[in-house]
C-alpha cells in the first residue's frame, strides 16, 4: 500500500512535467540544455530565499507565535519576488544567447523561438503553474507588456498565500486549479495557439505534425 501511494502521489506530482519534457524537450539537445540553465537559475532563487528564511528566522524569538507567522509570509512574499526576478534574469541571458546562436546558426531565423524557451495535487498546479508563467512571463518581455508581468507577478503571490489556507484543502486546491486553468490557456495562445489547431491535433487531423514527430522519433 505505502508503495502504490508513493508511486501514485509521484505520478500526480510529476506526471505532467515529465510528459512536456519527453514530447517537447528530449528531442532537442538545445533545449535541453536551457532547461538545464533554467533549473540552475530556479534553485540559486530558493537557496537565496532560503538563506534569507534563515537569516530571518535565527534572529526572532522562536516563542513568539506572532512573530513566527509575520515570517512566513514575509518568506513567501519575498521567495517569489526573488524568483521573478530570477525569471527576468534568465530571459535576459537567454536573449544574449539567443543572437549568439543566430550568429553561428546556418538558418536565417532563430534555432528556438522565445517562447519556446519558456518552458500531491498542489505540487502539479505548481509545477504546471510554473510552465504557464514562464510562457507568459518571456513573452511579456519580448513584446514589453508590463501588465502581463504584473498578472504573473500577482498570480505567482496569490497561489502561494493560498497554501496559508491549509490543511483547509478544498479552498486552496479549487482556487489554485482555477488560476492554473486560466494561465493555462493564456498561455496556450500566447505561444501561437488557436482552437483550429487544437481541434485537429485532437482528431489527429495534422498531417505536418505528426509527420514532424514521426521523424523526430
Amino acid at each position: 500500500m505505502t508503495a502504490a501511494v508513493f508511486f501514485g502521489c509521484t505520478c500526480i506530482a510529476f506526471g505532467p512535467a515529465l510528459a512536456l519534457y519527453v514530447f517537447t524537450i528530449a528531442s532537442d539537445p538545445l533545449r535541453i540544455i536551457f532547461l538545464i540553465a533554467g533549473a540552475f537559475f530556479w534553485l540559486v532563487s530558493l537557496l537565496l530565499s532560503s538563506l534569507i528564511w534563515f537569516v530571518a528566522v535565527t534572529l526572532s524569538s522562536p516563542k513568539d507565535e506572532s512573530v513566527q507567522k509575520g515570517l512566513l509570509i514575509f518568506g513567501v512574499l519575498c521567495s517569489v519576488i526573488i524568483q521573478e526576478v530570477f525569471r527576468f534574469a534568465y530571459y535576459r541571458l537567454l536573449k544574449k544567447a539567443n543572437k549568439g546562436l543566430m550568429t553561428i546558426s546556418q538558418e536565417e531565423t532563430s534555432p528556438i523561438s522565445i517562447r519556446q524557451l519558456a518552458y500531491a495535487f498542489m505540487t502539479l498546479v505548481m509545477v504546471l503553474l510554473h510552465v504557464f508563467w514562464g510562457v507568459v512571463f518571456f513573452d511579456a518581455c519580448e513584446t514589453k507588456n508590463w501588465w502581463a508581468l504584473i498578472v504573473v507577478i500577482v498570480s505567482h503571490l496569490l497561489v502561494s498565500g493560498l497554501t496559508f489556507l491549509n490543511p483547509y484543502y478544498k479552498a486552496s486546491l479549487a482556487a489554485s486549479y482555477v488560476i492554473m486553468l486560466l494561465m493555462g490557456i493564456w498561455a496556450f495562445f500566447t505561444a501561437g495557439g488557436s482552437c483550429r489547431n487544437l481541434k485537429r491535433c485532437l482528431l489527429c487531423r495534422d498531417k505536418d505534425f505528426l509527420l514532424s514527430n514521426h521523424r523526430a522519433r
